[in-house]
């Protein structure tokens, strides 16, 4: 890589000694451990800018990756040039994450992020250097390159990264996009907007019943994998026609004209088409509430499977409501299925299938055995086996245990 250009007059020149160390504390930051990266995660989320984004699973995940591709790239510019000026990164990851947050509607503050992981890169950066060199002038002269090259590359990412969400909003205005997105988020917030004027621009009707669905993919190439997902909801659903808007490099939302929720089954098996898709489906709805609160329910289905890093990757609102609400909170629901369950956590799958099932059939044997294909007999061991492990028998505790089991199933 060549530095020669304007950007590079004044930058200073380090020894040959201190050009060592710095590409040494470059080889270690390719490899960070998950502690820090944790906190990193953590403080570029923080604040009240970041609220937004911090609450939405497809931008928080996109500012996660950019920070591991901010990293990635400084580190590894500093192992082939150590303590040359870093090149802005506008990799995919970075213009992803950029895409994502004008399409929803935000600007340029929302790179607030980048600033905010200043203190935490700047301490970790401080621990590298100190673990180098105990010379005092090396030690001075190392921190001062490391802290200017830092400081230099997020201010120059930023201000990349800035050029390029004016440039992809300009875009956006000049297309149909723009005018559904807008259109869109007049109806979800209850703007006084004609219903024939709405459905005109959107080209779907409002007036009917609706089920919404939210479609996302931690991958900012699974584009195809998202649009084979929403066809395979129209099939599954009967609906015919469907009305997408794009949330994202990686996120769509969908309206289908059914009152009738998806099969669960057939869109688990149709989605081995598209293994890095997830989808949260909504509550079905009628008319313009139904249009919102299906889609604030998609949403929320969505933010349980990722505040819980649940691997299912389909969920419907009506099935998760329950566990929703008892998750809000997450610690404090770890804390029930632990008090509740007891050593019944960690026993065997079939014990914990047995008695789910159980008190799905309404407490009844001779069901739970035909439904899980085995003699009732089994079941009643089994059942014996759970009692056991239970902090209080299962029939004085029958709700609780009901609850913490549903809590326990989207958290395997």
């Amino acid at each position: 890589m060549v530095h020669n250009d304007a950007r590079d007059a004044g930058w200073p020149e380090p020894r040959p000694e201190l050009v060592a160390l710095i590409r040494r504390a470059a080889e270690i930051s390719l490899n960070p451990p998950a502690e820090w990266l944790n906190d990193l995660h953590e403080a570029s989320l923080a604040g009240e800018r970041m609220q937004r984004i911090a609450g939405d699973p497809v931008l928080a995940d996109a500012v996660r990756r950019a920070n591991l591709a901010n990293i990635a790239h400084w580190a590894w510019s500093n192992v082939q040039n150590p303590g040359r000026r870093v090149p802005p990164n506008l990799g995919p990851e970075a213009l992803a994450s950029a895409r994502d947050l004008v399409r929803r509607g935000l600007d340029e503050t929302s790179l607030e992020a980048y600033r905010t992981t200043y203190s935490v890169v700047w301490n970790r950066c401080m621990e590298v250097c100190f673990s180098l060199t105990d010379d005092p002038r090396q030690l001075r002269e190392l921190l001062e390159l490391a802290s200017l090259s830092i400081s230099t590359f997020i201010e120059d990412t930023i201000a990349a990264v800035t050029e390029r969400m004016k440039a992809e909003r300009a875009d956006l205005v000049r297309g149909t996009h723009a005018e559904r997105r807008a259109t869109v988020s007049l109806l979800l917030e209850g703007a006084p907007i004609r219903l024939t004027q709405a459905e005109s621009r959107l080209g779907y009707r409002l007036t009917g019943p609706h089920t919404a669905a939210v479609l996302w993919a931690k991958s900012p190439t699974a584009g195809d994998q998202l649009e084979a997902a929403a066809e395979l909801l129209v099939r599954v659903s009967g609906a015919g026609h469907r009305l997408t808007v794009v949330a994202g490099a990686t996120a769509l939302w969908l309206w289908l004209p059914t009152d009738t929720a998806p099969e669960l089954d057939q869109v688990v098996r149709g989605l081995d088409a598209a293994p890095d898709a997830q989808i949260a489906i909504g509550r079905p709805g009628l008319g313009l509430e139904g249009f919102r609160r299906s889609h604030l329910d998609a949403l929320e289905t969505q933010r349980m499977l990722a505040r819980l890093t649940s691997v299912r990757r389909v969920a419907r609102h009506q099935d998760v409501q329950l566990v929703a609400l008892l998750t809000a909170d997450p610690i404090r629901a770890d804390e029930f299925v632990a008090d509740t369950l007891g050593a019944l956590v960690g026993a065997e799958t079939e014990v914990i299938e047995t008695l789910t099932a159980y008190l799905e059939e309404q407490c009844g044997t001779v069901r739970t055995a035909e439904r899980l294909y085995t003699h009732r007999s089994t079941v009643v061991r089994r059942l014996a086996r759970a009692d056991e492990l239970l902090p209080r028998a299962l029939a004085s505790n029958t709700i609780a245990v009901g609850a913490a089991l549903d809590v326990l199933r989207w958290t395997r």
